[in-house]
Formats: structure tokens, sequence, C-alpha cells
């Protein structure tokens, strides 16, 4: 999941007073008033790129003007006149702020791109002027010192502790000077952060592998060569065949083409993303990045980023991470190892007289996949057709755990003409929410897959969710059925996992709404939801042959079980080396960020024993949003941290009694529609009864006994 962080946030300090006086948003402005389509859904029909700005504006100051009057109360702070004050204000900003950071990641054009590179740092310092503000601080710090005296239930005691201590992590106690030197810390960040994000989206569109001849994309099907056909006409290149990078160093093409020379091209063009020059090289910004947070880091009393960062996640420290991740590492890089052999050895038996590459591993690891369970992932995706994996996948599976269903409207407006969207009803049939499914690649939307709340459920402001999926399958020819990967039908579960904790939301502050959590917890619920993908009566019920509606055979559904720990040594040596990769960036300090980016990842992959060149990072440092975005800085360790309490809880499902309502409304009373509303650790305590234990996750990536 990847889900933008919504400053609630316009200028500094200095700039307060101006941003007050800023004029009234015109009525004509989408944003001025909250949407009147159903629960608050966007007018992405009325929403223009010219709308922005102003609504920021507006938004910001009617926001400080908020914050002020909080500060003006003559009475002594309570909780209700300060910290349900603060949760009541700046509804304008969040709306323009949620609609804008979701359409310029999934739907972005130039506008937007220069809209976001003008207001991070803005809003950045907007965030400053409300953090740093010492009248706000002093009531919040008033009502911290007193709390056990005041009477709150537990998610208002929750969110006055949260509150204070983001306060203090914001710089609230230091020195003026200081407060100056984070201020603009914070507005350098956001704007390198913006830059990093657009480079990045930049470079893979430029990086795209032109090719001249049919020839070269053997192993292609006829539909998956005219869309690449298309896709250069599209670029200008009519007569020749693009073929599009994905966010990964890995390419879904390699898993077909025969060429080895188009492979090692195509590997080439991903590996070097960033680190090639031009205007589109991100190796400066890198640099200044990570210097920039461990300067930051430093200022507020931490010994480096990940030290801050990893405070209020449940690792809590650095030194917990690296534990984890060097306890994976050395059998991790041992399976990979004898998973390579393997691929040697169908290499040599068909005389290839190469060793295998980092562009050989996809291709031969099915040829392996065949050899070992008779059968390769092509033979799955005939049965794997986008429409049915999600109404009688995704949404089957939902139904048969919450008891909840779905009804497709084609009445709302959507920012491009895939989009879809469904009406979401409660087991009581009951409106619960809005789900928008975004399902496919666009050269303007950014890679990955990511779930992002459009509106976010409050007891207390009275909203209700919509949330939405965005995926990034390659959209085939018209007149072409959608046919996936494996590998794309569990990111449809996956990110639908996280729908779902937005969706079942029931909490009363907007503080910690839906997926509000730490983000070494976050990912824990979607990864949950993966299992239903391959469960019996899920899969015999949306895996069908999309010409025949035959069902996938039984012997291949066997199959598909039976290979679960198949390719786990590459799979976790790759999450592992980015993992390992952004901990070494942000537990660096100042002064010792180096100047060569490439050689530092070098070298710190050698140090972890991580540097097997068949298996690259799922990221090098040059593409790594998620690391260098600010979103999962310092945490992209969270997957792996999460997945120990995912195999945890599919081990509990699957001794409980499996797709039930009773085991599905458990988890959703217990921990779904808690949001951050408690410690995450003990809303898992709360729903498995003890603290997770590891040998599930061990047992799953097939660790056991390396």
């Amino acid at each position: 999941m990847n889900r933008p962080h919504l400053l609630v946030v316009a200028a500094s300090l200095a700039l307060a007073h101006t941003a007050f006086a800023a004029p009234a948003l015109d009525a004509s402005n989408p944003f001025a008033q909250p949407s009147s389509l159903p629960l608050h859904y966007p007018a992405f029909d009325k929403i223009k790129n010219e709308h922005f700005l102003p609504a920021y504006a507006a938004g910001m100051a009617e926001h400080l003007r908020e914050i002020d009057a909080i500060t003006r109360v003559r009475s002594a702070p309570t909780f209700d006149n300060t910290i349900v004050a603060m949760e009541r204000a700046g509804q304008m900003l969040a709306r323009v702020a949620a609609t804008f950071s979701n359409l310029q990641t999934a739907n972005t054009n130039d506008t937007l791109d220069a809209v976001d590179r003008e207001m991070s740092p803005k809003l950045a310092a907007h965030n400053d002027t409300i953090y740093l503000n010492p009248a706000l601080f002093q009531r919040v710090k008033t009502l911290h010192a007193k709390r056990a005296t005041l009477g709150l239930d537990a998610e208002s005691k929750h969110l006055l502790e949260r509150v204070y201590k983001e306060f203090v992590r914001a710089g609230a106690n230091l020195s003026g000077t200081n407060k100056d030197r984070l201020k603009k810390y914070n507005a350098e960040i956001a704007s390198l952060q913006s830059e990093f994000s657009q480079r990045v989206l930049k470079e893979a569109n430029a990086s795209a592998l032109m090719v001249a001849t049919r020839a070269e994309l053997a192993g292609f099907s006829d539909a998956e060569i005219n869309a690449a056909a298309l896709e250069a006409d599209k670029r200008g290149q009519k007569g020749k065949y693009a073929i599009a990078i994905v966010n990964t160093s890995s390419q879904p093409a390699l898993s077909t083409l025969t060429n080895r020379s188009t492979r090692e091209r195509l590997m080439a063009a991903s590996l070097n993303r960033g680190s090639r020059g031009g205007e589109f090289d991100s190796r400066e910004l890198v640099l200044k990045l990570v210097k920039l947070r461990a300067e930051r880091a430093t200022l507020l009393g931490y010994p480096n980023y990940a030290a801050y960062s990893q405070e209020l996640e449940t690792a809590k420290n650095p030194q917990a991470v690296n534990k984890l991740l060097a306890e994976l590492a050395k059998p991790a890089v041992n399976n990979a190892r004898k998973e390579a052999a393997e691929i040697q050895k169908v290499i040599d038996a068909g005389k290839g007289g190469f060793q295998v590459a980092s562009y050989d591993w996809p291709i031969y690891q099915d040829k392996v996949r065949a050899a070992k369970y008779n059968f390769d992932e092509n033979q799955l995706r005939p049965y794997f057709e986008l429409n049915r994996v999600l109404v009688d996948g995704v949404f089957f599976a939902a139904t048969k755990e919450y008891g909840i269903t779905f009804k497709e409207r084609k009445d709302l407006p959507v920012y491009d003409a895939d989009v879809r969207t469904f009406d979401v009803f409660d087991h009581d049939g009951k409106q619960l929410a809005i789900f928008i499914f975004d399902p496919y690649a666009r050269g303007n939307k950014q890679g990955g897959a990511w779930m992002n709340e459009y509106v976010s459920q409050s007891h207390l402001l009275g909203n209700k969710p919509v949330v939405g999926n965005h995926l990034n399958i390659p959209k085939p020819a018209a007149g072409e059925p959608t046919l996936l990967t494996y590998d794309e039908v569990r990111t449809a579960f996956h990110e639908f996992g996280h729908a779902l904790h937005g969706m079942f939301s029931n909490v009363k502050y907007p503080h910690f709404s839906g997926t509000s959590v730490p983000r070494d917890f976050v990912e824990y619920p979607s990864q949950v939801n993966e299992m239903w993908a391959i469960w019996p009566e899920v899969l015999s019920n949306y895996a069908k042959h999309h010409q025949t509606g035959a069902p996938m055979p039984k012997e291949l559904l066997d199959k598909v079980v039976a290979s679960k720990k198949f390719n786990q040594g590459y799979m976790t040596t790759e999450y592992l080396a980015a993992s390992l990769l952004d901990q070494r960036w942000h537990q660096l300090k100042a002064s010792e960020i180096p100047t060569d980016v490439l050689a530092f990842e070098a070298r710190a992959l050698k140090e972890a024993g991580v540097d097997f060149a068949p298996v690259p990072p799922r990221y090098r440092t040059t593409y790594f949003s998620h690391s260098m975005n600010g979103g999962y800085s310092a945490g992209y360790y969270a997957y792996l941290w999460s997945e120990k309490l995912d195999a945890d809880t599919v081990q509990w499902f699957t001794t409980s009694g499996g797709l039930s309502r009773k085991n599905g409304d458990h988890f959703r009373k217990t921990l779904l529609s808690r949001g951050g509303s408690a410690d995450a650790m003990d809303l898992f305590r709360d729903f498995r009864g003890r603290d997770p234990v590891i040998e599930p996750l061990l047992e799953r990536r097939g660790l056991t006994g390396n």
C-alpha cells in the first residue's frame, strides 16, 4: 500500500497573518463546500487543474483561522475546546489535499506536477505553523500533564497521547533558532521528495525499451506484440515496439521473452534508471535528501533518521529492525543460491552456454517450476480474467467473510474512462462505503499498486469512507481480454485488504481512521487478505477460462497450492536487499553521507551478505520511491514485519474454520474496525489472544533448516 501522507497543513509562521487574509474561495470552485455527491465522493467531472491552488490557499487560511481561534479561547484548555477542536479544523484543506494527492499519483499531468512542486514546501511550512505554535502546544501540554484525571474514554486518551507526541516530534520543544532551522529542513525535504517522485515517473517513461522487429519479441503472444506496437505508436515510434518499464527492478516481460539479448537490454534499462545522467538522474537528489533527513533527526535529538522514523512503529527502534533483517538474510540468500543452481541445470541441459543472470531468472524459474510441478504460470492466465478476479474472487471472498455486498454504479464521475465505482453495503443492507477501482497502467500514473482514501471515516465528522485501489496492469489492445498473472491476482487481493481496513473503520476521530496505523502494521491486514486468492472455495469461483467458462482443472489448482514456497529464496532476497538499503541510508549520520550512490549501494549489499547478482534489489536506490519520497523512508522493512503477524493470522484462520462469517466478524471487530484508535500490538493481541510468533513466517518462506 502506498497511502500518500496528507499534511493538514500553507505558509510559515512569518506568513501566517497573510494567509489569514487569503480571499474567500469562489463558490464555483468544487472545493468550496463538501461534495454533494453520495458520501462526499469527489466531483471529478467538475474539478479542474486550476481549482487546486486557490483551494489550497483558502483551505490553509481557513485552517489557520480555526487554529488561531483555539489558542484565543479564554477559558482553561479542555479536551473538547482543544483536542476535539483541532480534529474538526482543516476540513476544506483535507478535501483539497486528499483529492489532489490521489489524482497526482493516479492521473497526473504537467500542471498537477507543478502544483505539487509549489505546494509541497508550503504544506510542510504550514504543518510547522501549527505544530510549532507555542500557545497551541501549551494547551496540549497542559492537558497531557493531567490526562489521567480527565475521565477520557480509551480512544480519546489515546488521541491526546498521540497528539502530544506528534507535537514533540515535530519540534515543539525546540528553541526559537532551532525551530527556524527545522522549518527550513522540512521545506527542503518536502521539495526534494516531490522532485524525486516526479523524476522516477518520468525516467520510467523515458526508459521504455524500443524494439525494431517482431523477432526481438519472440515469446510474446500476438496480443502482447499488438500492445507493444500500440505503446510505441503512442510514443511517436510507429512501426516499432515498446516495452514499458514498471516500478520494480525485474520486469514482467522477462518471464516470456525468449530472445536473451532483448531480456538483457530490458533489465539494463530497468536497473540503470536514475543513474544514467540526464535531466531525470536522481543520484544528487538522494544524497541531499538523506543528508537533510539525518540533520533533521539530529536536531530533534535522535541519533539518525531511522531512529526518529521508527519510534512510533511497532518495531520501536533500528536495532529491532536490523535484527529481523539479519536473521533472514543468510537463509534467504542460501535459498536463492539453491534456486539459481536448479535454474543453471535447466540452462545447461538446454546447452545454453551461459551462467544465469538476473534477466534469465524469471523465464527459467518458470521452466524449473514446469519441471517440478508440471506447469508454468502462463497456464494460469487464461483463468484469471480481470472482471472475474474482481467480482467473483475479491468481492466474493469479502461477502463470504464479512457479509458485505457490492453494486456497480455508472452515474458517478471518474477521472479516467477505465475507472469503475461500486457501492458497498454492510451485512444489514446499509451503505458502508464507495469503492473506486483503477486497474490499468498509464504513463501519467505512478508505478506499483496502492490504496487511497478519498474520504476517511469519522463519527465526529459524520463521514463514511470513499476508498480506492490503484493497480498497474498492462492494458490489452482493444477487444482483447485482460488476463492477469498470478502475482497480479495476488496484488488485487492484497490491495483490497487495505480497502477493507479503510471501509470497516469505525472510529470517532479522523486522526485514527482506517489505515492510520504504524507503517509496519498497515500491511498486515492486506497481506492476510491475500490468503483468499488461492482458498479453494474462492479460487474455484473465479478461476474460469475466459473463453469457455470451464473451471481451472483441479490438478492445476493443486499445483498452484503445492508451489506456494517455490522461488521464495528469490522473492525474500530481493525484498531484503531493498529493505537493507533503506536502513543503511537512513541509519547514517549526516557526516557519514557518501558521495557516490552506486558505490555505497554495492558496499551495503555486500556487507549485508545479499550481493547476489542474479537477484538484484527489488528497488535500487535511484528509483526507490518507497524509501525516498517519504512514504516508507526507513520503513520498507514494514512488509516483512507485518508478514510475521500475517502468517500467524493465516494460521489462525486455517485452523479455526477458514472462510466464515464468524472468523471474519471477529477479525473485523477486534482489529479492522479499530483503525489507529489503540496501540497496534494491543489490537493484535485482542484478535489473536497472544503475542505473534515467527514460526509460521519461517515455514511460509521456506526458511526453516537453512
